[in-house]
């Protein structure tokens, strides 16, 4: 069994950044891809970013791409996304979620946190 925490979402104005935190506790973690996905309401869930378990391969949905940079530190136990100059459409619940392979899809991760909230206001 893998639990993940997510920290680090809150409210900050547009062009700010944060950097949310997925910590997790049990089975080694390199052997996990990550994810990051996000949620807002009325909306469903979208893919964010994600990285392999070695750290080597991430992938970006485009609408962040050069703003949001995934990483990893496994002697941490923890993934983290960096997102610069974020946007008011930026504003969810952010998840992460741990799977056997890097992948764009939610069904394809198994473990799953609670969600943090970041909010970003124009």
């Amino acid at each position: 069994q893998v639990r993940l925490v997510e920290s680090g979402g809150g409210l900050v104005q547009a062009g700010g950044s944060l950097r949310l935190s997925c910590a997790t506790s049990g089975r080694p973690f390199s052997g996990y891809a990550v994810g990051w996905f996000r949620q807002a309401p009325g909306k469903e869930r979208e893919f964010v970013a994600t990285i392999s378990g070695s750290g080597l391969i991430t992938y970006y949905v485009d609408s962040v791409k050069g703003r949001f940079t995934i990483s990893r530190d496994n002697a941490k136990n923890t993934v983290y996304l960096q997102m610069n100059n974020l946007k008011p459409e930026d504003t969810a619940k952010y998840y992460c979620a741990a799977g056997s392979t890097v992948a764009r899809v939610s069904r394809d991760y198994d473990y799953w946190g609670q969600g943090t909230q970041v909010t970003v206001s124009s």
